[in-house]
């Protein structure tokens, strides 16, 4: 176990109210109190956060998870450089092989001084065809019990991604619901009766909003308008600047807050790796300076980490406060996690440094100083 952690003189969020003030990390979990000896880390002029949390990472440093599911030490030690101390492997649509490889390969222990892997995403197979986006299509199924054995948390699979709206979908949300996975509607055109009675069947999430949805008309609601509608759907979203315009994410913000938003970075293998082609799963994309896109001109994730999320929002005239909320708390609770998202005694000891520009300062992984900014 780590020795004690006095992380000291930052304005720590996450708890009752923002103030400064110390957090005190003893194996591994926040403390109430110090004990003689600790390490002291200083953070005088920054912020201390409860560590990120991502709930959709398909990849990073050139690493493909749907194509060497094997590989996510490599994604977990990279992601703490982002401020990230725990997340969600995401699977995208694949062989049925390709995920029982993937909850195999997440068995194995976690490395030391990684982000904590908290279970899959499953981000298909079960997908609109028409909204597929960079999801390859011969690889799509519709919802089928076959299809979704053998998915559940004690199986390592925490949240999954499907169109509620195909034949089958509905009873896929309420079986895995009624299994403890959390479910998410995504890469879909639901109606707005759809949407609601996925959200009846238990679903509480919408993946990547705006994104791989049917849009929002001022005559017709669409898939975007019934999920900014349904209260009880909490909204993954891509800030960027690439997937969603800075004003569309300002009017979400409006809409929905730091309760309903979960922050997200959608990275792909090109997170941490130079611009050039690589692949997804089985489709070839490419990333230039900006962006990820498939060879005819699909989105295919962002090639930003979930720190650069956070300045998106700030940019956007986000308090600072409420942008880490997005990627803590909402996810934590998202996920049922309340061991998570806060830094309360008795909560994972895992906090982010960051600057006033949210800038990843230092992440601390159960009371152990993992990443310092300058670090090779």
């Amino acid at each position: 176990m780590s020795p004690a952690l006095r992380i000291r003189g930052g304005s720590v969020l996450g708890r009752a109210g923002d103030a400064a003030g110390d957090v005190t990390i003893v194996d591994g979990r926040v403390a109430a109190e110090s004990p003689p000896g600790a390490e002291v880390l200083d953070a005088e002029g920054l912020l201390v956060a409860p560590g990120l949390l991502d709930v959709q990472v398909n990849g990073a440093v050139g690493v493909d998870l749907a194509s060497e599911p094997e590989r996510w030490p490599e994604v977990a030690r990279f992601l703490v450089r982002t401020g990230v101390t725990a997340w969600c492997p995401t699977i995208i649509t694949s062989p049925a092989a390709t995920v029982e490889r993937a909850q195999t390969a997440l068995r194995n222990p976690e490395p030391d001084g990684a982000a904590a892997p908290l279970g899959l995403h499953l981000e298909g197979p079960m997908l609109a065809p028409d909204w597929r986006g960079a999801h390859p299509p011969e690889h799509l199924r519709a919802p089928a019990p076959e299809v979704y054995a053998g998915w559940s948390p004690a199986a390592g699979v925490a949240l999954v991604t499907l169109a509620p709206e195909l034949a089958g979908g509905l009873s896929a949300v309420a079986e895995l619901a009624a299994r403890g996975v959390v479910v998410s509607v995504g890469h879909t055109g639901a109606r707005p009766t759809d949407v609601r009675a996925a959200a009846d069947a238990g679903a509480t999430s919408a993946t990547h909003l705006f994104n791989a949805m049917g849009p929002l008309h001022h005559r017709e609601v669409g898939t975007a308008g019934a999920v900014l509608s349904e209260p009880r759907l909490r909204c993954g979203l891509i800030a960027d600047g690439v997937h969603v315009h800075a004003d569309v994410l300002r009017l979400a913000w409006r809409l929905l807050g730091p309760e309903r938003i979960v922050l997200v970075s959608d990275a792909v293998w090109a997170l941490g790796a130079p611009p050039g082609e690589y692949r997804l799963g089985d489709t070839t994309v490419v990333a230039d300076a900006t962006s990820v896109h498939t060879t005819d001109g699909r989105l295919a994730g962002s090639r930003l980490g979930l720190d650069a999320g956070l300045r998106t929002l700030l940019a956007a005239g986000v308090p600072p406060t409420e942008a880490v909320a997005a990627a803590t708390a909402s996810p934590a609770a998202l996920l049922g996690r309340d061991d998570r998202g806060h830094l309360r005694p008795g909560a994972v000891g895992d906090a982010v440094l960051l600057t006033p520009a949210l800038e990843v300062a230092a992440t601390v992984v159960g009371g152990r100083v993992v990443y310092r900014a300058g670090d090779d």
